[in-house]
């Protein structure tokens, strides 16, 4: 195995493992710690970093540098146009998120994002046509972001 596909594999090993954990944690309490989220994007930076260094793939590491901040930022005006929709955590998660889907690429990004939109979509229509949910009530995001980064990931 290279270092190139080891580097990989625990960027895609810590995604889906932390990925679970958060899941699990939003679901419950609809919170995304930043004592979880931020050491992880701290982590993958490093580890991108390192890949793209020791491959000589800087524009990749640019692209998922650009990928982060876009993601986040795209994010962070939904969270000031809606206070009650998205949440700080689903901000940095998505900075997260955008910078390991970037890093496959451009179309990879945009997939993940809006699979996380239709599935969370998906989810909200399920739960108002079961009349567990309103409009008005607050579904954890977070996992159907997670989600969408897997299935676009497992697609690349």
């Amino acid at each position: 195995m290279t270092s190139h596909s080891v580097a990989v594999l625990i960027v895609h090993l810590a995604l889906a493992a932390i990925g679970a954990w958060l899941i699990a944690i939003d679901a419950r309490t609809h919170r995304l710690p930043n004592r979880i989220v931020l050491p992880t994007l701290s982590a993958l930076l490093v580890l991108v970093a390192v890949e793209a260094l020791a491959t000589g793939e800087t524009e990749r590491l640019m692209r998922a540098l650009l990928g982060g901040i876009a993601l986040g930022a795209f994010f962070a005006v939904l969270r000031l146009a809606s206070r009650r929709g998205m949440g700080g955590g689903d901000v940095k998660l998505a900075t997260v998120i955008g910078l390991v889907l970037a890093w496959h690429g451009w179309q990879i990004l945009l997939l993940g994002a809006a699979a996380a939109f239709l599935l969370g979509a998906l989810h909200a229509l399920v739960l108002m046509a079961l009349r567990r949910a309103t409009r008005h009530t607050q579904i954890a995001f977070g996992p159907w972001m997670i989600v969408g980064a897997a299935l676009a990931i497992g697609l690349s």
